[in-house]
């Protein structure tokens, strides 16, 4: 199933989501609650992994991963980027969510990942 934000395009999976933010977006609280609002409505309190396709160049508060931190349902975080500013970025997001954060250069990996973390909770 797929949902298209003003911002990013969610792809929905049984217990995982793919989001591709759109280029040039500046992801601030705001668009990270609609963002929230809508996969936690869509997993309605099943455990998921978020993975970030990162195809397009855009920017983060990092301030957001605090709130994301608070989700109980979100078991774990994955950055897919194969630019050095991609995987920089996530780099340093990385310090501010409490939950499991990985980097890969390709979305099959964090695929794999995100099944391995799943199976663990």
């Amino acid at each position: 199933m797929q949902e298209q934000l003003d911002f990013c395009e969610l792809d929905f999976y049984e217990n995982y989501v793919i989001c591709r933010i759109n280029e040039g977006e500046e992801i601030d609280a705001k668009k990270n609650n609609l963002q929230t609002d809508a996969i936690i409505k869509h997993f309605k309190g099943k455990p998921f992994v978020y993975i970030t396709h990162r195809v397009n160049s855009y920017s983060v508060d990092p301030k957001i991963y605090y709130d994301s931190s608070e989700i109980e349902s979100l078991v774990g975080f994955a950055v897919v980027g194969n630019t050095y500013l991609a995987v920089s970025n996530a780099e340093i997001e990385k310090l501010f969510l409490k939950k499991p954060f990985e980097i890969f250069t390709e979305l099959d990996e964090a695929v794999v990942w995100a099944h391995t973390i799943l199976k663990s909770k």
